[in-house]
């Protein structure tokens, strides 16, 4: 496929002598034209991609498929927002859309990059330290944090869950949860962490904290399973978390938890023996890549599969049917478009050099790939409106 430069070399020259950086050149985006985009029939206009960048590279960058126009752009950031000096920063671990903003979660640089979701122009920044992941509700952005420095530590402090007003942007509470949280998600005004403990290890934390969101408080920890890491809600208000083990003896799992008849505390009811490192929902099936490091073997496995969230049951041990699965390197992100049902696979490859982002029909098929920046990872769709 053809690559096309926004900027030749003569741009790249008036840009040195008359930017807005001192001594940085702005990067132009790279266009790339995607055949067989869905163009009509959808209220989803494209997505956002963010690449993490390897960490202290500080080169996280973001990326945007226009499924209207059919090109795929790489590294946006800088050309919308070229008074940014270090453009996004240091390790994008997250993204969002809410309303009309774009949320995108830079770990090392502590921070929380806001911009405009249509345009892609920076409106401006939430700092919360170490933070991890992102998620709204009535309102207001709540953001998983460390804590703590960034670094493997015995001692290191517990983590917290940030409330952000989205219009204004303000910090408005913290409440501390487990060590080292990742995702969570909400359920019935109850948010639920998983807390992975990874800079204790290998005394890891095993809870999900439990956060009432009226009062902002927490008011429980569920015993889940060691280094959590992965936490989804699926459409009956089930939670699918994961585990990511201890990398030797004890391997990755998938929980399932859920609300008993008569009872109003989530806990867990199902363990699926599958190692699960991220997972997407379409209709009633949870697909899943796992990428299971072993400290033994110092390789990793990896495995692909579906489980129908109904009967919590394996329907495949792969759901990429062409084969096409040995192209991929390190897969490292995946979404799913909620309309058409395409499947999207990213790859990190060797984590210092550019990924590429897979896209896959319904029944596993592969029906494109683009190159990326440096380890793609997260997905947010934007809809039209």
């Amino acid at each position: 496929m053809k690559t096309i430069y926004y900027f030749l070399f003569l741009s790249l020259l008036l840009i040195s002598a008359t930017g807005c950086r001192e001594d940085e050149l702005v990067v132009p985006t790279e266009y790339e034209i995607v055949p067989d985009t869905p163009r009509e029939g959808t209220n989803i206009r494209g997505f956002y991609l963010v690449n993490e960048g390897n960490m202290g590279s500080n080169k996280c960058s973001l990326d945007y498929m226009d499924y209207f126009t059919g090109l795929y752009s790489r590294n946006i950031y800088a050309e919308k927002n070229p008074n940014v000096v270090k453009e996004l920063g240091d390790v994008g671990n997250d993204i969002g859309i809410y309303g009309s903003k774009l949320y995108v979660v830079v770990n090392c640089s502590h921070k929380v990059e806001v911009m405009d979701a249509k345009t892609g122009v920076r409106i401006g920044q939430v700092d919360i330290p170490n933070c991890r992941y992102v998620r709204f509700y009535r309102g207001s952005a709540y953001v998983s944090s460390y804590v703590g420095p960034v670094r493997i530590d015995p001692d290191a402090p517990k983590g917290a869950v940030y409330r952000v007003d989205t219009l204004s942007l303000a910090v408005t509470g913290k409440v501390t949860v487990g060590y080292q949280p990742e995702e969570m998600d909400i359920i019935d005004d109850y948010m639920y962490v998983a807390n992975s403990g990874g800079y204790r290890a290998p005394d890891y934390d095993k809870t999900v904290s439990v956060i009432q969101l009226i009062d902002f408080k927490q008011v429980q920890q569920i015993p889940v399973g060691i280094n959590l890491h992965r936490l989804k809600k699926d459409k009956y208000k089930k939670l699918w978390v994961t585990s990511r083990g201890n990398y030797e003896d004890i391997p990755s799992r998938l929980f399932v938890m859920e609300k008993k008849a008569g009872s109003d505390n989530m806990k867990v009811t199902d363990t699926i023996h599958v190692a699960c490192s991220n997972m997407a929902f379409y209709g009633d099936s949870l697909y899943y890549y796992a990428t299971e490091w072993n400290n033994f073997t110092q390789s990793n496995k990896i495995t692909y599969g579906i489980i129908d969230i109904r009967t919590k049951q394996v329907m495949s041990d792969n759901f990429i049917t062409d084969g096409t699965e040995k192209e991929i390197t390190i897969p490292y992100g995946i979404a799913i478009h909620p309309e058409t049902g395409d499947i999207f696979v990213t790859d990190a490859k060797n984590y210092v050099s550019s990924g590429t982002l897979y896209c896959f029909d319904r029944k596993g098929r592969k029906k494109w790939s683009v190159r990326t920046g440096d380890i793609p990872a997260h997905i947010a769709f934007l809809p039209i409106k």
